[in-house]
């Protein structure tokens, strides 16, 4: 046996050897099928050994031996390699289908290839079911055709497409996807596959819609506050009621929020609404659409009915959900006095979602006192009034009952309004303090009296009163009381009012709360320079509540006269107050009323008078 055939049996030995290690190590069959090759190889070469006789007849099987050795070395070389590259794969696998994204893979043609498992809880879908689909299986059609034409267009040449998509579920349900959509290229740059990842991000986007929508209303709340702190500034500089519907309108008109607004009312003759006055939308189309059967001409008669607002759609029918409304109808009034509605209208959405109801209802009733006092003043200024007569015996009243339970005669000297109670100063005659009081105990309209003093056939007392008089209906409607007389229930009421009021609708409002009265006179009046109510009016305006109350009382209790028919201590326990407070009071009304009289009117002084 020569060193060639044992070199080629050393080197097959080795490789076996060198096969059974890398087999152990990698359990890869390939180095199994190496280890019996080189072993068979190696045992041949044993057998042949004593039949070669020549080392050169050997060199092609040592030959053969030296690759073998060299495609062990490098079989264990590429299987290293390989299984790293197989390991890589695995962990990116791996990764993918523990991803929290949906990601899947499509061709050219955008038919899917691989799905993740997390596609499911994105889209509802199973990931096995949705390869070979196109993934518009969850097109929500919430985008229009020119989304997706953009947005091929963008992955189809090269570029990576990110953005926000709604899908729609499998169950039916509508998702936001944050969506990244890239290309897969070969070694030349053309585009081989396409790579989606999807996050659902619908919790999120329903949050900003809900902070958005949240900041939309509180927008629209702060334009609304801002036309109401307009509206209520300028009512104090308007004199008028022309006036003050003119600012209503303009100010919703001019708002960004508002389209325009109108101030109307239901006439009296049929069932149709008058337009007073509007800013923002055309007199003559207002008038046409109330015409032709508008929603308005109903609504406004149960809104003014019920006294309270009233939201509408476009045609003026009600609505009960604000974010649906395209208007609302706002009752004017004063207490029981009604100024008609104001109508502001918006063609923006949901306009009215965030107004609560009670915003509206509050500028009604601000309005209508606003009107109530430029009409009471007006009516008290003007020069040319008309006045009126009723006769009150069959009217359910306070100081009717009074003198009819009493049989006796009831004056009215004065009367002080307050906020759902009055002070009215009366003089009875023909009956005591006492039965005045018996009687006021079992009223459920009059909730004290106090005596302010009695002479021998007369007493003059103050009763706490209830809004339920025909007197203060009368002045809620604009009109100045003149005087109320009663005797033994059969009375009279004499009211001014302005020519520039509805002289028919305040009779008619007067005669609607207090079906029993009677117009028995109408008469045209002109007054002559400063009329003594104006200049009463001026004096009442520069007092303030308690002042007024404090000077009436004292006059009417008598603590003016000489001897003093009543003490400060008594005035001040009427008033339900201190002596000192009564004093002070007493002490400020008295300097402002000189001060109007001597300084507010100095042309009745000429000088100093002469003999």
């Amino acid at each position: 046996m020569n060193g060639v055939i044992l070199a080629s049996i050393g080197l097959r030995v080795v490789g076996v050897g060198y096969s059974l290690v890398l087999l152990s190590r990698s359990d890869d069959r390939r180095f199994g099928f190496l280890t019996v090759m080189l072993a068979l190889m190696a045992t041949r070469q044993l057998l042949s050994a004593r039949q070669t006789t020549t080392a050169l007849a050997e060199l092609p099987g040592l030959l053969v031996s030296v690759l073998a050795l060299f495609t062990v070395h490098y079989l264990s070389s590429y299987v290293v390699e390989e299984r790293r590259l197989t390991e890589r794969l695995r962990g990116f696998r791996k990764a993918i289908e523990h991803a929290g994204h949906a990601i899947f893979l499509t061709d050219t043609d955008g038919t899917i290839e691989y799905a993740n498992p997390a596609v499911e809880s994105v889209v509802g879908h199973d990931p096995d079911a949705v390869v070979g689909e196109n993934p518009r299986l969850w097109k929500s059609g919430e985008h229009d055709e020119a989304f997706y034409e953009e947005m091929w267009a963008e992955i189809a040449s090269g570029n990576v497409w990110d953005g926000e998509i709604v899908n729609r579920r499998k169950s039916g349900d509508l998702c936001w996807v944050d969506m990244t959509i890239a290309p897969i290229t070969d070694d030349t740059g053309a585009v081989e596959r396409y790579v989606a990842v999807e996050r659902d991000v619908t919790e999120r986007k329903e949050r900003r819609l809900r902070i958005e929508a949240q900041n939309e209303r509180l927008e629209r709340l702060n334009n609304t506050n801002e036309v109401l702190r307009d509206v209520n500034r300028e009512l104090v500089a308007a004199s008028t009621r022309r006036e003050i519907e003119r600012v209503l309108c303009d100010r919703f008109a001019d708002s960004a929020l508002f389209e325009g607004a109108w101030v109307g009312d239901s006439r009296l003759v049929d069932d149709g609404v008058d337009v007073r006055t509007a800013a923002g939308v055309a007199e003559a189309t207002l008038e046409a659409r109330l015409a032709s059967g508008d929603g308005y001409r109903t609504v406004v008669d149960e809104v003014l009915e019920r006294g309270s607002p009233s939201f509408v759609d476009d045609g003026g029918a009600p609505v009960d959900d604000p974010a649906a409304a395209a208007g609302v109808v706002v009752p004017l009034s004063y207490h029981d006095a009604d100024y008609g509605v104001l109508v502001v209208e918006s063609g923006a959405d949901g306009a009215f979602e965030s107004i609560d109801r009670g915003v509206f209802a509050e500028l009604g009733l601000t309005v209508g006192d606003a009107i109530n006092a430029a009409e009471s003043r007006r009516t008290l200024a003007a020069d040319d009034v008309t006045r009126l007569e009723f006769r009150v015996d069959e009217v359910t009243d306070p100081f009717v009952s009074l003198s009819a339970a009493l049989e006796c005669r009831v004056d009215l000297e004065r009367l002080s309004e307050g906020d759902g109670d009055r002070a009215a100063y009366v003089s009875v005659t023909g009956s005591e303090p006492s039965a005045v009081a018996e009687h006021v105990d079992a009223s459920s309209h009059v909730r004290a009296v106090e005596s302010l003093c009695a002479l021998e056939e007369r007493c003059l007392l103050r009763l706490r009163t209830d809004d339920s008089s025909v007197v203060t209906t009368a002045a809620r409607y604009g009109a100045a009381v003149r005087s109320l007389s009663i005797d033994r229930g059969d009375g009279r009421l004499v009211v001014d009012v302005s020519r520039s009021n509805d002289v028919r609708s305040v009779v008619e409002a007067v005669r609607s709360a207090h079906p029993g009265l009677e117009l028995v006179s109408q008469l045209e009046r002109e007054r002559d320079g400063e009329s003594t109510p104006e200049f009463r009016s001026g004096l009442e305006e520069a007092l303030t509540e308690r002042q007024l109350e404090a000077a009436q009382t004292a006059y009417f209790a008598g603590f003016f006269e000489w001897p003093r028919e009543t003490s400060g201590e008594a005035v001040a326990s009427m008033m339900g107050i201190s002596q000192s407070t009564f004093t002070e009071h007493l002490r400020s009304a008295e300097r402002k009323l000189f001060r109007e009289l001597f300084e507010g009117r100095p042309d009745t002084v000429s000088g100093p008078a002469t003999a």
